[in-house]
């Protein structure tokens, strides 16, 4: 449905040039939630604004259903975007505000009429419809703007961290909600979002971006087991990093010396850094507390915060560097354990993987 190919953006020029996309290339499949992630700043709203065409390529191609709209304003584009601010008419009705676009594109007032009942059904809003912006909450709002854009059935709805004005309950309730919407619509959905947990659970595949590039594209699944780099499994989720030392590599295997000694197999995808020592990534919830002297490494409990699912045990190992244990709360296997005790960790099979920076 989109292909993006080597786009760059540059605002100003000389010295105070500031390059906001650097070679950008990406495809996004027909009737798929697509997701743009990446700290603020790191470029993904100037390239939905691109797709939009609210900003204009300084070099490469962009494609929309085939088609190069490089040059195209907006309104020549098959799409639509949703806003951070919803941006309703305030003057209008939810129906009003939803059939508003088709009025503009010269539909008749009966397909206008049967159009607008479909969207108040499928954001599940039809008892509104005759309300205005101000008697509604702010996920009602969001579900009216969010029809609105799906009235002219456009192949691609942009939407932009639409949900970062609700409050937590409700943007996890939404989520839920848009992706019901995109899948029985059928329409691609391009999201922008800084919120990991927000791309994890609505994404098909996700673009982890940072300084203007893409560095990963990937399922949920692939992106939290199998960063491709440091930044990105930093940024995904919580990782614990270490120093070991690299022993050798068979296909993409990494045999490595943990700071205790002991050996341990991991993951090595792509090129690995030059060098005796390597970084070895390992998730919290992969890592195990045993007894002191039966881990691959042992350390000291510098901290013990509950969060009430489960709990994170901050490990000191000493010169080796520190560790964060998650383990899950039940409550015939949760450890009792205070800070200061020695413990041992064991890293599950299977887990682990060496990273380049």
């Amino acid at each position: 449905m989109i292909e993006i190919d080597n786009l760059t953006k540059t605002y100003g020029a000389g010295p105070q040039a500031y390059q906001a996309l650097r070679g950008v290339t990406a495809t996004v499949r027909a009737n798929e939630f697509f997701t743009l992630l990446g700290p603020s700043g790191c470029g993904k709203t100037t390239l939905l604004r691109m797709i939009a065409g609210f900003e204009t390529p300084t070099s490469g191609k962009l494609l929309l259903d085939g088609q190069d709209v490089s040059a195209s304003p907006p309104y020549r584009r098959p799409v639509n975007t949703v806003f951070q601010s919803y941006a309703l008419f305030p003057h209008m009705t939810c129906a009003e505000n939803i059939g508003f676009g088709l009025k503009m594109l010269g539909k008749p007032k009966a397909e206008i009429t049967r159009t607008v009942g479909e969207m108040l059904d499928l954001v599940q809003m039809t008892p509104m419809a005759n309300r205005r912006p101000s008697q509604l909450s702010g996920g009602q709002q969001q579900r009216i703007a969010l029809a609105r854009a799906l009235a002219p059935k456009p192949k691609v709805l942009l939407l932009d961290e639409p949900l970062s004005a609700l409050d937590y309950k409700l943007r996890k309730d939404m989520q839920i909600e848009l992706k019901r919407i995109q899948k029985d619509t059928g329409i691609t959905f391009v999201f922008v979002t800084h919120d990991q947990e927000e791309a994890l659970t609505m994404s098909d595949r996700i673009a982890i971006m940072n300084a203007g590039t893409i560095r990963q594209i990937g399922s949920p699944r692939d992106i939290y087991d199998q960063p491709a780099e440091r930044f990105v499994a930093d940024f995904i989720g919580e990782t614990n990093f270490l120093t070991v030392g690299l022993l050798g590599v068979a296909g993409q295997t990494a045999r490595v010396a943990l700071p205790s000694g002991r050996e341990l197999d991991l993951r090595a995808p792509g090129e690995l850094p030059k060098g005796p020592q390597v970084t070895m990534a390992i998730r919290p919830e992969h890592l195990e507390l045993v007894a002191a002297d039966a881990g691959q490494l042992s350390g000291r409990l510098s901290n013990i915060v509950y969060f009430g699912t489960d709990t994170h045990f901050h490990v000191d190992l000493g010169e080796g560097g520190a560790l964060v244990v998650r383990s899950q709360n039940k409550p015939d296997q949760m450890p009792r354990l205070t800070a200061g005790e020695a413990v041992g960790i064991s890293v599950l099979p299977g887990t682990g993987q060496v990273l380049r920076d």
